[in-house]
């Protein structure tokens, strides 16, 4: 491009010479002609040109003029010549872009790639730039060497059309992808290469890679790996420890890599003493009690990193927002110990001037301050801090949550704190199918609302439909319905259920309709408590197929009954995650009465509980508890509509869904019953060969539990059934996925069996 520009001077300089022949070594511009353009505005062309009307012309000027109408890419030649005082411009204009096609490519999304292009300006209706084109070659097939396409071959074709146009077009030869096929490691005595290969994410090829793309190499995620062994050796007291060379080589015929790591270990440093220094406020011995190193073990980076943590955040939680706490290890090589001082440096104790909001361009700045537990004109509080930013998270309204303490200039008792918020669409319309093998097919759809006008009240009405379950709501939720902030649900419904075994030329169904209110008051941060009131109408639509305990319950209240309840449950969660948790625990408490107001008077009382521990990395036990118990009050009986009922995945697994309990003794159907205990036990691993992934795991478990009944028309219960095997659980993008193998271990006269069952949205 240069040469062609130094030969357009050139040429336009031998003009000038020739019309200065006649013309003289400068005159004044009178008149400025442009000839060539057809596409681009001749505006553009004077507005760049650096030559006037009135102005003197100079063979100096003219090459200034000739080099900013090439800056602006918009010419492939321009040419300056004199016409007595009239001073003419030519021009060829660079062709423009018709279309940019693609050729070949299957790993990349063709639409993704033409708007990458359209953002650095290839795109149709651009000037066509050709160092642009080989840019954008050149980056595409370094996105195919990303992904392990070490044979790809990227080719430009540009087609002239009529008009000054071109058509582009990227041609791709993507040939295999490069797989690891072996990684090695040197210098390894300490820990073997399985060890060592448990904590990469790179893999060899195994039957789960279409998936995870482990097998394929990319430098990021070696850099990651690298840095994983090194905190791996590191927590295991190597501080010696170093990656001394990677090495990566690549078969002839560009299919097979081969790393390999050499690595010096080391040897093992055990801690000889732990001691605090610098100012620990008069708190020495608070603080030293925080330290959970002791003498005699082996060095831990991630255990010392959780324990300045702690200090840091322990001195926060006192105003001091800058305290720092630096390791200061005295290494002996030659008896490999080490010795830490942690120095201590809380800085200056500071109040907090102004709490700001940032970002919320919908959301209103109560919405968020509500949720504060760090005040104005108080001292500075990390742990309030944090609660905050946790709580203002769980609002779901935010995609991000930052927290910035901003020190005041000139000030340095005081600092601002801004809460960055990034908002996301609180709004919904879902459309949805699932399928389980107890309801076959689920359709489901709604619109919510999760933060109606930025006020921070949501609003749903969600349809849900299923072969023996069928339900319309409208659910209102205000969480700060007072500026204590009691919350309050309002919840009306429409549901038609399919008891028992559904058949499709049943007409046995239940039909309910009512409306419920209850309002949440916080105790705590972390416990919540509810109280609540509804109207409930049941109507019964019996026929000859109906059991017989349905039909005496009809006898006895009619096909319609009105239920009055009254309610009250207790929540506690301390799970650190409600989709996937690993550690902590959840309690839940609730209680309903029927009033006399309506046909039946009861009462029931339910309990879950549920406990996680992860023991090592990846895996986690857990335990679920849950139980019922209900009876009649006043005589009455207990409302058949108000069983519990055990069997089946979320159940006792390996049994049938809602299969155990009490059944009908004219129809043997289970109509489950009022009093039910359900006991899980699980142990959640990753799928292997998935590395750590969270969303995709594989588990065993063993359940029990049953439901019993009072007796009449029904038999059956006699014992707790038991049941064992494993299952695969996907945190899929239609929602959890969960698939279960079961095996029953007690077997009685009348169960029936499901080894196989697989539903969406199970909670545990």
């Amino acid at each position: 491009m240069k040469h062609h520009i130094y030969r357009s001077l050139a040429v336009a300089a031998g003009a000038l010479v020739s019309a200065h022949a006649h013309a003289g070594s400068s005159f004044i511009v009178r008149d400025i002609r442009v000839e060539g353009v057809s596409r681009v505005d001749p505006s553009t062309v004077f507005a760049n040109l650096k030559i006037r009307r009135g102005d003197t012309f100079t063979e100096t000027g003219a090459t200034d003029a000739i080099r900013a109408l090439y800056d602006t890419g918009l010419f492939t030649d321009v040419s300056v010549s004199t016409e007595g005082d009239v001073l003419v411009v030519r021009v060829v204009e660079a062709a423009a872009i018709a279309g940019v096609q693609f050729a070949g490519v299957h790993e990349f999304d063709k639409d993704n790639l033409s708007k990458a292009l359209k953002s650095v300006g290839l795109a149709p209706g651009q000037t066509y730039n050709k160092a642009l084109a080989n840019r954008a070659e050149q980056e595409l097939k370094r996105q195919y060497l990303m992904r392990g396409f070490y044979a790809a071959e990227v080719t430009t074709t540009v087609t002239p059309l009529d008009r000054g146009r071109v058509q582009l077009l990227f041609s791709v030869a993507e040939g295999p992808s490069a797989k690891i096929r072996q990684i090695n490691f040197l210098g390894n005595t300490a820990f073997d290469e399985k060890t060592l290969h448990d904590e990469m994410q790179l893999s060899t090829p195994n039957w789960f890679s279409w998936y995870t793309k482990n097998d394929l190499y990319q430098k990021e995620k070696l850099t990651g790996d690298l840095q994983n062994l090194r905190s791996f050796y590191l927590d295991r007291g190597y501080l010696e420890f170093s990656v001394e060379s990677t090495q990566v080589s690549i078969s002839p015929d560009k299919k097979d890599m081969y790393l390999t790591i050499m690595l010096h270990e080391g040897k093992p440093y055990t801690i000889t003493s732990v001691k605090l220094a610098g100012n620990l406020l008069g708190r020495d011995a608070e603080l030293a009690r925080l330290v959970s190193i002791e003498p005699g073990e082996l060095f831990s980076a991630n255990k010392l990193q959780q324990v300045t943590q702690t200090l840091v955040d322990r001195l926060g939680g006192y105003g001091y927002a800058f305290a720092s706490v630096n390791a200061q290890p005295d290494i002996d090589q030659a008896h490999h110990t080490v010795a830490l001082t942690l120095q201590v440096d809380p800085g200056k104790r500071v109040y907090v001037r102004r709490l700001e909001v940032i970002g919320n361009t919908r959301t209103r700045d109560e919405v968020v301050r509500r949720e504060m537990r760090q005040f104005e004109s108080a001292w500075f509080d990390s742990q309030a801090l944090k609660l905050s930013k946790d709580r203002i998270s769980r609002l779901g309204y935010f995609t991000d949550v930052d927290v910035t303490t901003v020190p005041i200039e000139g000030d340095p008792d005081q600092v601002d704190v801004q809460m960055k918020v990034t908002e996301k669409p609180t709004g919904a319309i879902t459309l949805g199918a699932g399928f389980s093998s107890t309801d076959k097919v689920v359709l489901s759809a709604g619109v919510t609302q999760d933060n109606v006008f930025g006020s921070g009240t949501s609003l749903g009405v969600n349809v849900n439909t299923a072969k023996t379950y069928r339900t319309l709501s409208i659910t209102q939720t205000d969480p700060y319905f007072t500026v204590d902030g009691i919350q309050r649900i309002t919840d009306a419904y429409y549901r038609t259920t399919y008891p028992l075994y559904y058949s499709s030329d049943s007409s046995f169904r239940i039909v309910s309709m009512g409306v419920d209110t209850k309002f949440g008051i916080p105790f705590s941060e972390s416990d919540m408590v509810y109280f609540g009131a509804g109207v409930e109408q049941d109507r019964f639509n019996t026929d000859s197929d109906t059991p017989q305990s349905y039909l005496d319950y009809v006898s006895e209240f009619g096909r319609v009954v009105n239920n009055v309840p009254l309610t009250a449950s207790w929540k506690r969660d301390h799970r650190d995650s409600a989709l996937v948790p690993s550690r902590g625990y959840y309690l839940q408490a609730n209680a309903e009465v029927g009033t006399p107001l309506g046909n039946t008077e009861y009462y029931k009382t339910d309990f879950t509980a549920q406990y996680y521990h992860s023991f090592s990395r990846g895996f986690v036990f857990g335990v679920n508890l849950q139980a019922g118990y209900g009876s009649g009050l006043g005589g009455k009986s207990y409302p058949i509509f108000k069983n519990y009922y055990a069997g089946g995945i979320g159940s006792v697994r390996g049994y049938e869904s809602s299969s155990l309990g009490p059944r009908d003794k004219t129809t043997n159907d289970p109509i489950g019953g009022s009093k039910m205990v359900v006991a899980n036990i699980e142990m959640t691993f990753p799928l292997p060969g998935t590395g750590y992934d969270r969303t995709l795991r594989v588990f065993t478990f063993v359940d029990g539990g049953n439901v019993w009944g009072d007796e009449g028309n029904s038999t059956g219960s006699n014992g707790l059934r038991y049941s064992y095997g494993m299952g695969l659980e996907w945190i899929s993008p239609i929602g959890p996925l969960k698939l279960s193998l079961g095996f029953p271990i007690v077997h009685h006269s009348g169960d029936t069996y499901q080894k196989f069952q697989f539903q969406i949205g199970t909670a545990f």
